[in-house]
């Protein structure tokens, strides 16, 4: 039995439709992730399957663990077990580092394991240790991004949906980003990412899906995207990269001529 099933949804805006008949497994203990060019739809999955957007799916199932959860109250989800990191991170600007994290533990009453995972989230990102009685609203994108993860950890997630973690940050921060992901999973937490960086998320992903204009065009093992090379050319901007060099050599050939 898949961790999560989603099946044939339909979502609208209004009359506009940005899903139409998707239908996607996640696996137990796996990164899946999902790929797509602005506007394509990806983010509207992740609110959809977190009951985030009212009345919605129009269409479909949505199963976590064997159990609908389509039309479900968001805070119900979150007690299942579905913690999610929105695009743009979106902390609490004015309470602390420590405020927030601790508002992400909000529904769980017992203290000592809440201390224990405070601790394991400072270990994940130590720069939140150091920030911790800062405003998370004064905190850097790549800081506000850690801090959004490590707030979601702090309800003990049986699965983490992730959107567009690596939005707005520089490249150095996207690895470490992408490594703490992996981490994360490798701890036991499953994954389910939306993300443009095609590259990154295919290096840490067991399997990838590409959406476009609300539709699915290609599933596969991470490995075997990567290998594809319509994936590479629009996705991966490998062919670009391979003409530079190409005119490049040319361009060193001629001049020798």
């Amino acid at each position: 039995m898949p961790f999560l099933e989603v099946k044939n949804i339909e979502t609208l805006y209004g009359l506009i439709y940005a899903l139409r008949g998707v239908s996607l497994t996640v696996e137990k203990g796996t990164i899946t992730a999902i790929l797509g060019n602005n506007g394509a739809g990806k983010s509207t999955i992740l609110k959809t399957a977190m009951g985030l957007i009212e009345d919605q799916p129009d269409k479909g199932t949505i199963e976590f663990m064997g159990k609908r959860i389509d039309g479900m109250h968001p805070e119900l989800i979150v007690r299942m077990g579905i913690s999610y990191v929105p695009e743009g991170r979106e902390v609490f600007e004015e309470l602390s580092v420590r405020e927030n994290l601790l508002m992400g533990a909000y529904i769980r009453r017992e203290r000592a394991p809440i201390k224990k995972d405070l601790d394991q989230i400072y270990g994940y990102f130590p720069v939140l240790k150091e920030r911790e009685d800062q405003w998370a609203g004064t905190l850097s994108g790549g800081e506000q991004q850690m801090l959004a993860i490590g707030r979601a950890l702090m309800n003990r997630p049986k699965l983490l949906f992730l959107d567009e973690p690596s939005l707005g940050l520089s490249p150095i921060l996207v690895k470490e980003i992408f490594d703490i992901i992996r981490t994360v999973n490798e701890g036991g937490v499953t994954i389910l990412l939306v993300e443009q960086n095609a590259w990154m998320a295919l290096k840490i992903a067991h399997f990838g899906l590409i959406l476009e204009n609300g539709r699915f065009v290609m599933k596969g093992k991470s490995e075997e995207l990567m290998e594809d090379k319509d994936v590479q050319e629009f996705y991966m901007g490998v062919r670009l990269e391979e003409s530079a060099k190409g005119y490049r050599r040319w361009k060193r050939k001629k001049r020798w001529r």
